[in-house]
């Protein structure tokens, strides 16, 4: 179809004459505005039909003004709801030029438009579920109602795989979901496209069928309801009475169930009384007509206006007797019952207007749909949510897929971590990265509606007490916990073997009794942290069982705790690597490590992290089953960069010994002198020197190099352990 200027303004008109017929309020300008946009937005677009692409999204806000008309927004929203998806304009632009209600709207239906992209429908009643917890303004479902619709309507012109993905997802999620929201007539017609694209043997076969019978069936109506009409105009009642025959999908679904062919199926149309009143009283005393004409069932009589269905369709449904012995359905309903019955939230609204401030009907009516989808909120809707058709469904949870479509359910705010296990306590202990929709994000990051997720795993991998912080399901802090619990018991086994392993170098003895003052002493709750805090060195054992001989060493371990406290500062933070970056850290005394040293961090329990040379033997003992613990760490600065050390020099004190040892600093690769402390007693010196140094290679090279002077005895890096 070509779009010529005079078929634009044909079109243009035909919209706004509908909008001013079934809109309260029509903001003509915005309309125009949003025509005018889209138009421009789709120009060099083309549906798989060969038509323009403007035609789908006018096609969509024609269904949105004549089938579902709520207001302007949802007329505007629907001419604009496939811009930011398909063209470069944004969704800031969409705000600053129609308003943030209409840029929500459009943002809403884009991502849930996305959301069954690739996905295999297996939980149709989560699906649902996830539409709603994606969106807090019910315009997007309408606005998605529509699309879904007109893309049914023209699904022809797609492959025949893409055809049967979207009418499985009509028939599963989106037919059953509009008649949730009261919009039958369009629940209907999703069914009957969706069974036509399914079934198109048995479609045809009905289709066939009820054609073949259309004139009996039609000079039946007439017979049955020439005498109401006649008994209906006695009384002098404003009415509309018509025939209306069965949906395909409906006859279809009774076929199966009574397990009959077509000919066997009763009741293929219906009679529909709709009443030109507001008062219900005026269904029944039609109702007591019709039993005077017909002889009524008794048991296939519902009363749906005394007792509303769940989305609150009302109607009498009466089955009589009719000519020549058949059963006939009759419904009789008021006018504004049947606006409701089609049209559903949109004809509430229309209906709102009419109602005054004590008549608490729309609000029942959104507190219902809260009801049909068991809300976890119980809380009363207030006027303020009315008036901005907010739903706040499923606000408390997240409808997230795995990479295969999967729907995993989780509460607000969970993270990767909470998804990992969700899959598998497996997959949770071993989880060491994710991807939500492709990208790679910290473990930590909340996950959202919609996303889809991806856990990468590593063997090494296990959980750490930090996780603990930030996941939100039982499952995931349950196992986590666990696993801690089991972790800890190991290290407390540790702690028990360097224990014993000091006793034994001292020869002493600890019972129970003693062990248990010496933890009451230093503070612990209970022997398990004592010995916890053993393994992680973060108690001086030599002080505690040989305080005697540490006596004469008390002076080097301060002089050294100083000077690497002068070294460590003056290269500054340590660096800590990858999600573990910002934790607290401290050196340990095991084996002290100093700038110039390979450095490696492993997290402890309760402690933060702590700073291990390398090869230090108790860290090799306290990895050697939990390697996950162990974090990437280094000293600031680049590569190569200078760094303060320490050497400890003694020797024969002699003339000239201070200037030689001077020489053989200053004249080595640039090395600076920092400070030279030197005693002497009984002709022996003993001497501290610091220097900036560009590595532990030339560091050693320099104190070889000081061996060599003559009267020294011994050259070694200042160490804790010197």
């Amino acid at each position: 179809m070509e779009l010529t200027e005079e078929k634009l303004d044909e079109m243009l008109k035909d919209l706004l004459n509908l909008c001013r017929t079934n809109l309260p309020n029509v903001n003509e300008d915005l309309i125009i505005k949003g025509f005018k946009l889209s138009l421009e937005a789709h120009k060099n677009h083309f549906r798989a039909s060969g038509d323009p692409y403007f035609l789908h999204p006018y096609q969509v806000t024609m269904i949105v003004a004549k089938e579902i008309p709520l207001d302007d927004i949802s007329v505007v929203s629907a001419l604009l709801h496939d811009v930011v998806e398909d063209t470069d304009i944004s969704l800031e632009f969409i705000e600053k030029e129609f308003g943030k209600e209409i840029a929500e709207i459009v943002d809403g239906v884009t991502k849930i438009g996305g959301v069954f992209m690739g996905q295999s429908i297996t939980q149709a009643e989560n699906y649902r579920k996830l539409l709603l917890s994606m969106v807090n303004d019910v315009r997007v479902i309408l606005v998605k109602f529509a699309d879904r619709l007109h893309n049914m309507r023209t699904l022809e012109f797609v492959s025949q795989h893409k055809q049967r993905r979207i009418a499985t997802e009509t028939l599963e999620i989106y037919a059953p979901f509009a008649n949730r929201f009261g919009l039958a007539k369009v629940k209907w017609e999703l069914e009957d496209l969706a069974f036509k694209y399914l079934n198109k043997e048995a479609y045809n076969e009905i289709s066939k069928k009820l054609k073949e019978t259309r004139r009996e069936r039609e000079d039946y109506i007439k017979n049955i309801t020439a005498p109401i009409r006649e008994r209906l105009d006695e009384h002098e009642l404003s009415y509309e009475i018509g025939g209306r025959p069965k949906h395909f999908y409906s006859i279809y679904k009774k076929m199966i169930k009574q397990n009959k062919p077509l000919e066997d199926i009763y009741d293929l149309s219906a009679i529909r009384i709709i009443l030109e009143s507001n008062d219900p009283n005026e269904c029944y005393y039609v109702l007591g007509i019709i039993n005077q004409l017909f002889k009524p069932i008794p048991d296939r009589f519902k009363d749906f206006i005394s007792i509303p269905k769940r989305n609150n369709y009302q109607s009498i449904h009466n089955t009589v007797i009719g000519p020549n012995g058949k059963l006939v359905e009759i419904q009789i309903r008021t006018r504004q019952m049947h606006e409701i019955a089609e049209k559903g939230v949109a004809a509430h609204w229309k209906y709102k207007e009419n109602m005054d401030s004590s008549n608490t009907d729309l609000e029942d009516w959104v507190n219902l749909i809260r009801d049909i989808f068991e809300s976890a909120s119980k809380d009363e809707a207030s006027n303020e949510i009315l008036q901005s058709f907010k739903l706040n469904l499923y606000q408390d949870e997240i409808y997230v897929f795995t990479p295969k479509g999967d729907l995993k359910i989780l509460p607000i705010d969970s993270t990767p971590v909470d998804f990992a296990y969700e899959i598998h306590s497996k997959v949770g202990y071993h989880c060491i990265g994710a991807k939500v929709n492709g990208k790679i994000v910290p473990l930590s990051s909340p996950i959202t509606s919609g996303d889809q997720v991806e856990i990468l795993t590593s063997k090494n991998q296990h959980p750490n007490k930090s996780w603990l912080q930030f996941v939100q399901t039982h499952k995931a802090k349950s196992n986590i916990r666990k696993y801690i619990q089991k972790e800890e018991d190991r290290i407390v086994e540790t702690g028990k073997e360097i224990w014993e392993r000091k006793l034994k170098k001292y020869k002493l003895i600890f019972t129970s009794d003693d062990i248990n003052k010496l933890v009451s002493k230093l503070k612990f709750e209970n022997q398990a942290k004592f010995f916890v805090a053993v393994a992680e060195d973060r108690i001086d054992l030599e002080s505690i069982l040989n305080p005697v001989e540490l006596k004469e060493d008390d002076i080097h371990e301060l002089e050294f705790d100083n000077f690497a406290k002068y070294a460590r500062d003056s290269v500054g933070e340590v660096v800590v690597e990858g999600e573990h970056k910002g934790f607290v850290y401290s050196y340990a005394k095991c084996c002290n490590p100093i700038p110039g040293d390979p450095i490696v961090g492993y997290i402890t329990i309760g402690e933060g992290i702590k700073i291990h040379r390398k090869n230090c033997k108790n860290l090799l003992s306290l990895s050697e089953n939990s390697e996950s613990r162990l974090v990437p760490v280094e000293w600031p600065g680049e590569k190569g960069s200078f760094f303060l050390a320490g050497i400890s020099i003694k020797g024969e004190d002699r003339p000239g010994i201070l200037k030689d040892i001077s020489n053989s600093i200053a004249g080595f690769n640039n090395t600076n002198i920092k400070s030279v402390n030197i005693s002497t007693t009984d002709s022996i010196f003993n001497g501290h020197i610091t220097v900036y140094i560009q590595d532990v290679m030339n560091l050693n090279k320099l104190i070889d190099r000081l061996k060599k002077n003559k009267g020294v005895f011994s050259v070694e890096r200042f160490d804790a352990h010197n």
